[in-house]
């Protein structure tokens, strides 16, 4: 099972949660990060409807599959000094 990691970072004067590479808004507090980032990873886990997804490969292929909206990831909300 995949698990989406949301780390809190300093960034820009304040504070923010990171997700891979991508960064969240600048927050004026760790602790206003720390709660975004604990808002979405519990967002992140909540199960959608079932649909139809089309998608292109990095070869430029088109695929089309069913998505199950109740496959979601685990979170982790990484908080460390």
């Amino acid at each position: 099972m995949v698990t989406v990691r949301y780390e809190i970072v300093e960034h820009d004067g304040g504070w923010a949660y990171k997700v891979g590479d991508a960064l969240s808004e600048t927050f004026g507090s760790h602790d206003a990060a720390l709660k975004a980032a604990t808002s979405a990873a519990a967002r992140q886990r909540i199960a959608g409807t079932t649909d139809g997804i089309v998608y292109q490969d990095e070869k430029g292929q088109w695929h089309e599959e069913l998505a199950d909206g109740r496959d979601r990831p685990a979170t982790r909300v990484i908080d460390q000094p």
